[in-house]
C-alpha cells in the first residue's frame, strides 16, 4: 500500500543516549493529546535487561509496544505475512528476493533497499547470535528497485519466517552510529517511537505520523514495567493502567469478566536440567527428577486450569503436534536421588513461576533430592542460567516466537550452538536430528521431523515440560484493539485505543 506523505522529523538529543530519563502520567489522569487520541497506558511484565538491545531478550519489548517490525511478520496460522516486504520469492535453493514497500524510518529517513541490507547484515553478525539466526549464514544486498536480495550459506526453506522474528527487525543506519551498542530509539519504522526511557522501569512512546500503515489511533503510549505480578493487576482494577499483561492466575478472579483476556498461546513451561555440570551432569540423576514431577498437579493446582499439562516442547495451541509427536527413547534408568543437593532457580516476572518451583521442590525432596530455590528477577538471572551456575531452571518460553518454526527453537535452546540453550546440552543425536529436520523444505515433513527431534531433545531428560500456558490479559473496559497474539510479538499497534 502506499505510504503517508513523507516529512523529516528531529527528535533533539534522541540519538545521544540509549536510555534518557522521563516520567509517567499518573493513573487518575486522562492523558489524551492535542493531536488526536488519548495516550495508552501499559503495565509490562518484564523491564528492559540490555538497554533495548533489538538482538536479544528485549526484542520483543520492542515488538509488544509496535516499535519494531522486520520484512515480514506471523498470521494467524504461523505462516509468514507481508510487513515492510510486500512480496518475496525464491530465486534457488539459497537466494530469495523481497520487494520493499515504500516506507519510512522514525528517523526521517526512507526505507531503502540499501538500508534494509545494512540492517539485515548487522543482524546476521550479532554476538551472541540473535535467536532466529542461530546456526544460519546469510548475506544482504541491494538487488535492483525495490527489491533485497538475502541468501543463506545452507539451503533455508524457512527464511521469511526468521525474517519475521522480533530480533531482525529493520533499523535505519542511525542505529549502528556506534560499534557497542544498537540503539532502536528513534531508528525503527513501527507506529510509536520511544522518546524517553527511565532506567527499567518506564519508556515513555509517541505516535510516529509517518507509519506506512496509517496512523495510530492512541496519540502515544506510556509504559510501566511492573514485575509483580498482583502489583500489575492492581495497577488496572484501580485505573492507573489500561492494559496489563500476564495477569497471574491467581488474581485473574479479581478483574471483572470483561476485564480479561484469555489467550491460547505456544508458551510451554519447562524444568531445564543442567547437563554439563553438577548432579544433572548424570542421565540417571536426570531420569529420577523426571519420574519424580507430576505436571497435573501444577496444571490443575498452580494454574487453575489455565494450562494443560506437559505433553512435550510443543503444546496444543500447536494443532499439528499432537498427531506427530513421538515417543522418546533411550532415557537412561533412573537412579537413587537420596541426599544429591540441588540449587533451583526461576524468576518471578511471571508470578506463577516461582509457585511451580515450590511445588517441584516438594516433589523432587519426596524422591529423596534436597533443594535450594533461588529467585530473582528475570534481567538478573539470565546471565547466571546461561552460564550454567544452577542446577535446575524453570523457565516459560514461547516455542514460536523467534521465528515460527518448530525447528528453529530446537537449534536454539537444545543443541551444542544454541545461543539460548539454558540446559547447556549438547548431544551429537540431539545435534543431528535437529539438523535434519532444519534440511527439509516440506511443512508436514518438517513438521514431522521436528516432532522427532523434540523426542531426541526429551531422550536425554535435559528438559522436562510442565505445562502449556494460556496468557490472561488485563484490559481496560474502554480499550479496544488490543492484539492479543498467541505468539506473543505484538500487544498494540495501529487499531489499539482508548
Amino acid at each position: 500500500m502506499p505510504s503517508l506523505p513523507r516529512r523529516r522529523r528531529f527528535v533533539a538529543g534522541l540519538l545521544l543516549t540509549p536510555l534518557l530519563s522521563g516520567c509517567f502520567a499518573s493513573g487518575g489522569e486522562d492523558s489524551s493529546d492535542a493531536a488526536g487520541g488519548s495516550r495508552l497506558r501499559v503495565a509490562l511484565a518484564f523491564p528492559p535487561a540490555e538497554n533495548f538491545s533489538p538482538y536479544g531478550a528485549d526484542a520483543t519489548l520492542l515488538s509488544r509496544l509496535g516499535v519494531t517490525e522486520g520484512l515480514t511478520r506471523l498470521d494467524a496460522n504461523g505462516a509468514a505475512a507481508p510487513a515492510l516486504a510486500e512480496s518475496w520469492s525464491r530465486e534457488n535453493d539459497r537466494s530469495w528476493l523481497f520487494t520493499l514497500r515504500e516506507a519510512t524510518f522514525q528517523d526521517g529517513t526512507e526505507v531503502t533497499p540499501k538500508a534494509v541490507a545494512a540492517s539485515l547484515t548487522h543482524a546476521a553478525r550479532a554476538e551472541p547470535a540473535t535467536p532466529a539466526l542461530t546456526g544460519v549464514e546469510l548475506t544482504a544486498e541491494a538487488a535492483g528497485g525495490a527489491r533485497v536480495r538475502v541468501t543463506t550459506s545452507a539451503p533455508d526453506p524457512v527464511l521469511p519466517l526468521r525474517l519475521s522474528s522480533p530480533g531482525v527487525p529493520v533499523l535505519s543506519a542511525k542505529a549502528y552510529a556506534k560499534k557497542d551498542a544498537v540503539r532502536p530509539v528513534g531508528t525503527a519504522t513501527g507506529p510509536f517511537e520511544i522518546t524517553d526511557v527511565t532506567g527499567t522501569t518506564v519508556a515513555t512512546l509517541d505516535r510516529f505520523d509517518d507509519y506506512w500503515g496509517g496512523r495510530a489511533q492512541a496519540s502515544g503510549v506510556d509504559a510501566k514495567f511492573i514485575a509483580d505480578g498482583t502489583a500489575r493487576t492492581n495497577a488496572l482494577r484501580t485505573g492507573e493502567t489500561d492494559i496489563a499483561e500476564a495477569v497471574p492466575v491467581s488474581q485473574a478472579a479479581s478483574l471483572d469478566e470483561g476485564d480479561r483476556r484469555e489467550t491460547a498461546t505456544t508458551r510451554t513451561t519447562s524444568l531445564l536440567l543442567n547437563t554439563k555440570s553438577g548432579a544433572f551432569e548424570d542421565p540417571k540423576v536426570r531420569a529420577a527428577a523426571r519420574e519424580a514431577i507430576d505436571t497435573s498437579s501444577l496444571a490443575k493446582g498452580v494454574y487453575e486450569g489455565h494450562a494443560d499439562p506437559g505433553a512435550g516442547i510443543y503444546g496444543p495451541a500447536l494443532t499439528w503436534a499432537a498427531d506427530k509427536r513421538v515417543k522418546p527413547s533411550g532415557r537412561a534408568r533412573a537412579a537413587g536421588a537420596q541426599g544429591t543437593t540441588i540449587t533451583v532457580a526461576t524468576y518471578d516476572n511471571r508470578p506463577e513461576l516461582p509457585e511451580v518451583a515450590q511445588v517441584l521442590e516438594q516433589q523432587l525432596e519426596k524422591a529423596g533430592f534436597e533443594v535450594k530455590l533461588e529467585v530473582r528477577e528475570y534481567a538478573r538471572l539470565e546471565s547466571d542460567a546461561l552460564a550454567g551456575k544452577f542446577d535446575a531452571f524453570v523457565s516459560a518460553r514461547n516455542t514460536m516466537l523467534d521465528t515460527g518454526d518448530p525447528v528453529s527453537i530446537l537449534a536454539g535452546d537444545h543443541t551444542c550452538d544454541g545461543s539460548y540453550n539454558l540446559a547447556l546440552l549438547c548431544d551429537k543425536t540431539v545435534d543431528r536430528a535437529v539438523s535434519q529436520a532444519g534440511s527439509i523444505t516440506d511443512t508436514a515433513k518438517r513438521q514431522g521431523a521436528a516432532m522427532k527431534a523434540e523426542a531426541a531433545v526429551l531422550g536425554t531428560d535435559a528438559v522436562v515440560p510442565l505445562v502449556h500456558q494460556r496468557i490472561i490479559t488485563g484490559v481496560g473496559g474502554d480499550v479496544s484493539g488490543v492484539q492479543l497474539d498467541p505468539y506473543e510479538r505484538s500487544l498494540v499497534g495501529v487499531g489499539t485505543r482508548r
